[in-house]
Protein backbone atom coordinates (compact mmCIF):
# COMPACT_ATOMS: atom_id res chain seq x y z
CA UNK A 1 0.00 0.00 0.00
CA UNK A 2 3.05 2.48 0.34
CA UNK A 3 3.60 2.42 -3.49
CA UNK A 4 0.04 3.27 -3.74
CA UNK A 5 0.25 5.89 -1.34
CA UNK A 6 3.58 7.53 -2.63
CA UNK A 7 2.43 7.29 -6.24
CA UNK A 8 -0.79 9.14 -5.51
CA UNK A 9 0.95 11.89 -3.95
CA UNK A 10 3.31 12.13 -6.38
CA UNK A 11 0.34 12.55 -9.15
CA UNK A 12 -1.04 15.26 -6.76
CA UNK A 13 1.68 16.52 -6.40
CA UNK A 14 2.36 17.12 -10.06
CA UNK A 15 -1.14 18.42 -10.84
CA UNK A 16 -0.43 20.88 -8.10
CA UNK A 17 2.76 22.28 -10.10
CA UNK A 18 0.31 22.24 -13.46
CA UNK A 19 -2.22 24.21 -11.61
CA UNK A 20 0.52 26.72 -9.86
CA UNK A 21 1.62 27.19 -13.64
CA UNK A 22 -1.64 28.16 -15.30
CA UNK A 23 -2.52 30.60 -11.94
CA UNK A 24 0.63 32.39 -12.79
CA UNK A 25 0.10 32.53 -16.51
CA UNK A 26 -3.64 32.38 -16.37
CA UNK A 27 -4.72 35.29 -18.77
CA UNK A 28 -8.64 35.81 -17.25
CA UNK A 29 -9.54 36.36 -14.00
CA UNK A 30 -11.73 33.44 -14.37
CA UNK A 31 -8.48 31.18 -15.17
CA UNK A 32 -7.31 32.11 -12.35
CA UNK A 33 -10.38 31.44 -10.01
CA UNK A 34 -10.60 28.04 -11.61
CA UNK A 35 -6.94 27.33 -10.74
CA UNK A 36 -6.98 28.50 -7.51
CA UNK A 37 -10.61 26.27 -6.93
CA UNK A 38 -8.25 22.86 -8.31
CA UNK A 39 -5.44 24.00 -5.98
CA UNK A 40 -8.02 23.68 -2.97
CA UNK A 41 -9.09 20.53 -4.27
CA UNK A 42 -5.76 19.01 -4.69
CA UNK A 43 -5.07 19.69 -1.50
CA UNK A 44 -7.61 18.89 0.35
CA UNK A 45 -7.13 15.33 -2.22
CA UNK A 46 -3.34 15.18 -0.54
CA UNK A 47 -4.69 15.98 3.08
CA UNK A 48 -7.26 12.80 2.22
CA UNK A 49 -4.33 10.67 1.08
CA UNK A 50 -2.08 11.89 4.05
CA UNK A 51 -5.51 10.83 6.31
CA UNK A 52 -6.07 7.50 4.95
CA UNK A 53 -1.94 6.53 4.84
CA UNK A 54 -1.66 7.08 8.48
CA UNK A 55 -5.50 5.96 9.04
CA UNK A 56 -6.88 8.78 11.15
CA UNK A 57 -10.56 9.07 10.83
CA UNK A 58 -11.14 11.85 13.08
CA UNK A 59 -9.73 14.23 10.04
CA UNK A 60 -12.80 13.41 8.40
CA UNK A 61 -15.18 15.47 9.13
CA UNK A 62 -12.83 18.49 8.85
CA UNK A 63 -11.87 17.45 5.52
CA UNK A 64 -15.50 17.60 4.35
CA UNK A 65 -16.28 21.32 6.23
CA UNK A 66 -13.23 22.31 3.96
CA UNK A 67 -14.48 20.64 0.87
CA UNK A 68 -18.13 22.35 1.40
CA UNK A 69 -16.15 25.88 2.49
CA UNK A 70 -14.12 25.53 -1.17
CA UNK A 71 -17.27 24.74 -3.06
CA UNK A 72 -19.06 27.59 -1.19
CA UNK A 73 -16.02 29.98 -2.67
CA UNK A 74 -16.07 28.82 -6.34
CA UNK A 75 -20.09 29.32 -6.36
CA UNK A 76 -19.37 33.00 -5.23
CA UNK A 77 -16.60 33.33 -7.31
CA UNK A 78 -18.42 32.41 -10.09
CA UNK A 79 -21.57 34.32 -9.69
CA UNK A 80 -19.19 37.83 -8.88
CA UNK A 81 -17.83 36.98 -12.32
CA UNK A 82 -21.34 36.58 -13.89
CA UNK A 83 -22.47 39.81 -12.20
CA UNK A 84 -19.48 41.85 -13.32
CA UNK A 85 -19.94 40.32 -17.38
CA UNK A 86 -23.47 41.92 -16.66
CA UNK A 87 -22.87 45.22 -15.91
CA UNK A 88 -20.57 45.42 -19.30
Amino acid sequence: MNVVFALSTAMVSAAGVLTLLRLVRGPLALDRIIAVDVLVTLILAGAAIGVASRKLTSFLPVLLVLALLAFIGSVTAAHLIEKREGMR
